[in-house]
């Protein structure tokens, strides 16, 4: 269940911008790894490759021995659904839908929602937000709403979560939060993370550390 990187190359634009050049490393099942590097270094884009949501230029990547762009759309979709769950920098919760409805929203396009429930419920509370089940989210801290979505990318108990920037947006108290929380998803579930983030210490916090450069891998100085 690992996640490889077999020569990616990403260019952009006329004239034409190699922002990542040629990357190539396996990620193993139940790590918890951070792309780190300067602003402008291509971990972003990097780890949206990595996750399915935008294609290479050049190379391949490989999740449980798949080559992820030669699925069809719909083989694409249902393994990301079954397989991967999203964290972003922004929450993108739904404001009219409760913490508890927002964590279900995975589960409609399976017919899962009756069955995920007490699930869902659980999650919440292993996340401190066992009392504010039914409160919108302009009722919760930012630290709580980014948990609420971490608890939405967990509910289909993906083996891999793509994690980028989830701190960003957050003060330095809730984002040591969400770090603590990540390192005990990867601890108890052994989720494989992949997780991109500006900030050294958090980065620090994870168990291997892949650092850009310029689009390419370099060694941590």
């Amino acid at each position: 269940m690992s996640i490889e990187a077999l020569d990616v190359k990403k260019i952009f634009g006329i004239p034409p911008t190699e922002v990542l050049k040629g990357i190539s490393f396996k990620i193993n099942s139940g790590e918890f790894v951070s792309l780190t590097g300067r602003s402008g270094s291509g971990k972003s884009t990097l780890l949206y490759i990595l996750s399915s949501l935008d294609s290479p230029s050049q190379g391949q990547v490989k999740l449980d021995g798949k080559d992820v762009y030669s699925l069809t759309p719909s083989e694409l979709h249902k393994f990301r659904n079954e397989k991967m769950g999203f964290v972003f920098q922004f929450h993108y919760l739904l404001p009219e839908l409760s913490s508890l409805e927002n964590v279900l929203m995975p589960t409609i396009k399976t017919h899962q929602r009756e069955s995920k429930r007490k699930r869902a419920q659980e999650l919440l509370g292993q996340f401190g937000l066992g009392d504010k089940l039914d409160r919108l989210p302009r009722q919760l801290s930012g630290g709580e709403q980014q948990r609420v979505a971490i608890a939405r990318a967990l509910i289909m108990e993906p083996e891999y979560l793509f994690a980028d920037e989830p701190t960003g947006n957050l003060d330095s108290v809730n984002g040591e939060v969400v770090m603590k929380l990540l390192r005990q998803i990867n601890d108890d579930f052994k989720t494989t993370i992949v997780m991109v983030t500006h900030d050294p210490d958090f980065a620090s916090m994870a168990k291997r550390q892949i650092y850009l450069v310029d689009g390419k891998v370099a060694p941590k100085i």
